[in-house]
């Protein structure tokens, strides 16, 4: 599984890089035909709390799953994001099963 990181207007700092790629690694688990995932960091400048968006786009056979987060800070919108699209991945496998 190949994980892409692209920060949209800033560069981020090795410790967020690493903390994305060690979460992600943790996917295989739950889903191991996942191709690859490319994770979307952007900042939003809207004058709000949350501004932090983490979006996620896995690529597996046959399908994408999207999912995007926005929390305070860009650990808790990852965290946020990780879970749902675990949630997802989780309910594609129940599918191939039955």
């Amino acid at each position: 599984m190949n994980i892409k990181i692209q920060a949209v207007h800033f560069d981020a700092d090795v410790k967020l890089r690493e903390l994305i790629i060690e979460k992600l690694q943790k996917l295989q688990k739950f889903y191991d035909r996942i191709l690859n995932v490319d994770v979307f960091l952007k900042l939003e400048n809207t004058g709000q709390v949350k501004d932090k968006i983490v979006e996620l786009k896995a690529n597996i056979p046959g399908d994408t799953i999207v999912v995007t987060s926005t929390e305070k800070t860009f650990e808790a919108s990852l965290d946020k994001a990780s879970e749902v699209i675990v949630r997802q991945l989780k309910r594609r496998k129940e599918k191939l099963r039955a």
